[in-house]
């Protein structure tokens, strides 16, 4: 069968599961992939065909002997550099961190093993996962296969640029501040961030961070389909005990009307043409699909965008500045001095009233998704950065910020969120973000899956010229 890493996971699991096609020659496909598109890319810096080959050998023994394989059984699929996969570094993109080899899978990786996902490398991520690019002085840089010229996005740039260019159909991301969705977004694919608590967490190589990072980060999917982001999630969502913040709830919960507001510059950010037009575009495909949908004002972004800064930030003051100096990756050093020149330096009052203030800001969001139970708004409030462009001038990474709104002020709130590809606007892909209630990562997909329809599904990108 041809050209198996086209196929999406959802149609892999399929074949594989009913032994029209082993594993083990999705597997070799899609290595083929790696090893033809990869060069040029640089989305996978840690490649693992002996053991990816061993993984596919194992789904086709259990499929033969008639065992259940798993929701991903035989699918291709990356894991970030940020995260612990037993017998590799977890880099996260330092030089400092080149040797720091995990003894045990996080639990992601674990939930993916478990599932039958076969994983053929580790992507790329800027140093500590910061930026919104994806270079650093370890592992280099990775491209945008739709245009080398602009950002890949970050942090999980190596795992968007993977999925578009076909090297594994899902790729994992994390996101504190728009890692998961801003890379799709950039790379004209998908990514759901999905609610704290959802998608169990824990790095053994590394201390617990600090409560902020523990109430704003989480993992999540990126896939070409919204059928492979639906499947992905399942798989990633299985219990683990490592993590206490992990939270038991169905991934269904009970229906809701299908309604969606749509806000096209929410706190009067600046938005480009491109990006309402798209947004425009994407509401009108809900309604063609029966959905109703209102132009209103949403609960605040920037409030929250403020006092997500503030929180990660104080954490990252404690010991991350330190770091930072030491590892000396010049990137890093910028966007660090950048970020903290833009928020305040937080005594313990301004902490513990910034959580406070949390819980208020979550009730307002809550209360509007019991009138729109999903929110139509921008991913960023312009098309794909030029690459690096954060580091070219102060003034330059403060517009970028400013763009990074709705990406900075979500994860605060712990809420979820979906990236959506809708098209592409000359070489630069475009899309959407929806966003829903705690744990309503359902009305995303059911939302994502009526735009999709009503367009073309992302398919594997060779790197542009």
């Amino acid at each position: 069968m041809a050209d198996l890493w086209k196929r999406s996971a959802t149609e892999i699991a399929a074949l594989v599961k009913a032994g029209d096609v082993s594993a083990r020659a999705v597997t070799e496909d899609v290595l083929a992939r790696l090893a033809a598109v990869n060069p040029a890319l640089n989305a996978v810096v840690q490649e693992m065909p002996d053991e990816a080959l061993a993984a596919a050998d194992a789904v086709d023994i259990a499929v033969a002997n008639g065992e259940d394989p798993g929701l991903l059984a035989g699918v291709p699929v990356t894991i970030k550099v940020n995260v612990d996969q037993a017998g590799y570094a977890t880099t996260n993109g330092l030089r400092m961190q080149r040797d720091l080899i995990a003894k045990e899978d996080s639990p992601v990786v674990s939930n993916m093993k478990r599932a039958g996902a076969v994983i053929v490398g580790r992507t790329n991520t800027p140093a500590f996962s910061l930026r919104w690019f994806t270079r650093n002085s370890l592992h280099g840089q990775t491209l945008n296969p739709h245009d080398a010229g602009i950002t890949p996005g970050g942090s999980s740039g190596g795992a968007a640029s993977a999925v578009a260019s076909g090297i594994g159909a899902i790729g994992h991301g994390s996101d504190i501040g728009g890692s998961i969705r801003y890379p799709a977004y950039a790379c004209g694919i998908h990514g759901l961030r999905p609610t704290l608590g959802r998608i169990p967490a824990y790095n053994a190589t590394g201390a617990d961070r600090y409560i902020g990072a523990q109430l704003m980060a989480v993992s999540g999917p990126l896939a070409r389909t919204m059928a492979d982001i639906e499947l992905s999630f399942r798989a990633m969502s299985a219990r683990d005990y490592r993590d206490p913040w992990w939270v038991p709830a169905p991934l269904s919960l009970a229906p809701a009307p299908r309604r969606a507001a749509l806000t096209v510059a929410p706190d009067a950010m600046a938005v480009a043409p491109e990006v309402e037009a798209a947004l425009r575009d994407g509401a009108r495909r809900l309604q063609d699909a029966g959905w109703d949908v209102v132009e209103t004002e949403c609960p605040p972004f920037r409030e929250p965008a403020e006092l997500q800064a503030m929180l990660w930030l104080a954490e990252m003051r404690r010991h991350g500045g330190q770091m930072i100096d030491r590892e000396g990756d010049p990137d890093a050093i910028f966007v660090y001095h950048q970020m903290t020149d833009l928020a305040p330096d937080p005594d313990l009052n301004m902490v513990v009233d910034g959580l406070q203030r949390r819980i208020g800001l979550l009730r307002e969001w809550e209360a509007f998704f019991e009138q729109y139970p999903v929110l139509l708004s921008p991913i960023s409030g312009e098309l794909p950065f030029e690459n690096n462009g954060d580091v070219a001038s102060p003034e330059r990474f403060a517009e970028i910020i400013e763009a990074q709104l709705t990406q900075v002020g979500l994860p605060l709130m712990g809420l979820p969120g979906l990236a959506v590809a809708t098209g592409m606007s000359g070489t630069r892909p475009v899309g959407v973000q929806l966003i829903a209630g705690r744990y309503r990562e359902d009305r995303l997909i059911a939302a994502g899956t009526a735009i999709e329809a009503a367009g073309t599904a992302p398919s594997p990108v060779d790197p542009a010229g």
